[in-house]
C-alpha cells in the first residue's frame, strides 16, 4: 500500500511522500565531487561508490550529531514515538507545523495523514497534499462503514533499508535512534528513496540531496518537541524517550498494544500506533 515518496498527489493508495534532513534544507553536494562520483558509478557499474559505502557501515561510523547545546548528550536518550490513530481529525496542522519549521519545500512533504474510507464494497485511500489543507468531501462507489485518518512519516528504523542501501554513508542513524541525512555528503542517488518501505524520502528540487522527518532534531536536542507533536490539538502525536521509566510514551509501548507498520519487513521501526485499523498498511 505504500508509495515511494513523489511530489504530492490529490488521490493515492496508502503512503505519500514526506522528510528531510534537519532544521532547514539540505546542502547541495559539491558539483565537482558529484560529477565524479556519477562517473565512477558508471564506469565501475557502482561498485566503488557502493562498497565504499558498506565499508562505512561495517565500521560503525557514526557522525556528529547537528549542534544540540552544550548540555546535550545523545548517550542519554533513545527517542520514539506513538500515534493514536482514534485521535486524529484530519485538520493537517501537523502537516502545515511540519512544513514551516522546516522549511519543506513545495509540493512535498515530511509528515503527512491519510483519509481511510471503507465499507463493505470497498475501501478509499488519499491523502491530498499529504493532508496540507486537510479532507474535503468525496464520494464513493460504495456505501462507508468507517472513516478515520492515520497521520504517517520517516519510522526511524533500527534495521533502517535507507541507511543500508546509502552508497557514500549520507544517510545514518545517531546514537540516540533518530535517522538523519548528511546533505554535504548526499550525492542525490535516490537508492534511499527507493529503499524505504515507508514513502518517507524525496529529492528536494532546489538542493537535489535526499530529505526526509527528522523528528525535528534541531529541536529534541534542546529539550523541545517536534513542530508536529506541539501543533496537534487533539493528542494524537506523542513523542518521548525510551531512557526514562516514567515517560508517558515508553510507559504506552511497554504496556499498551501498540502496532507497527510493515511489521513483517523487520526493520524495527520506532513510530507505534494506538488503535491501527486493519486497513492500514
Amino acid at each position: 500500500m505504500d508509495h515511494a515518496p513523489r511530489p504530492l498527489a490529490s488521490t493515492r493508495s496508502p503512503s505519500p511522500p514526506p522528510e528531510a534532513p534537519a532544521a532547514g534544507a539540505a546542502t547541495p553536494a559539491d558539483p565537482g565531487r558529484r560529477d565524479f562520483l556519477g562517473a565512477a558509478f558508471t564506469i565501475a557499474g557502482g561498485a566503488v561508490v557502493l562498497l565504499a559505502g558498506l565499508d562505512a557501515a561495517a565500521s560503525g561510523e557514526t557522525h556528529v550529531p547537528p549542534p544540540g547545546g552544550d548540555a546535550y548528550n545523545w548517550e542519554e536518550h533513545r527517542w520514539a514515538y506513538v500515534i493514536d490513530t482514534s485521535k486524529c481529525i484530519g485538520c493537517g496542522s501537523c502537516v502545515r507545523g511540519c512544513k514551516a519549521e522546516n522549511d519543506v519545500p513545495d509540493g512535498f512533504v515530511r509528515t503527512w495523514v491519510e483519509r481511510y474510507i471503507v465499507g463493505p464494497g470497498g475501501s478509499y485511500v488519499d491523502s491530498p497534499k499529504g493532508g496540507l489543507d486537510g479532507f474535503p468531501p468525496v464520494p464513493t462507489a460504495f456505501t462507508p462503514t468507517k472513516s478515520f485518518f492515520v497521520p504517517k512519516m520517516c519510522n526511524h528504523c533500527k534495521e533502517t533499508p535507507c541507511v543500508q542501501v546509502c552508497p557514500v554513508g549520507a544517510s545514518y542513524r545517531t546514537k540516540d535512534g533518530v535517522v538523519l541525512v548528511d546533505g554535504k555528503s548526499c550525492i542525490g542517488c535516490g537508492y534511499c528513496v527507493q529503499a524505504c518501505p515507508y514513502g518517507s524520502r524525496f529529492l528536494n528540487p532546489a538542493t537535489h540531496t535526499a530529505e526526509k522527518c527528522t523528528w525535528c532534531y534541531h529541536r529534541i536536542t534542546k529539550g523541545l518537541k517536534p513542530a508536529c507533536v506541539e501543533v496537534c490539538p487533539t493528542g494524537t502525536r506523542a513523542f518521548g524517550d525510551m531512557m526514562r521509566e516514567d515517560d508517558p510514551v515508553r510507559q504506552t509501548i511497554d504496556h499498551e498494544r501498540v502496532s507497527i507498520l510493515q511489521a513483517h519487513l523487520l526493520t524495527e521501526p520506532q513510530c507505534f500506533y494506538l488503535h491501527l485499523d486493519m486497513e492500514v498498511r
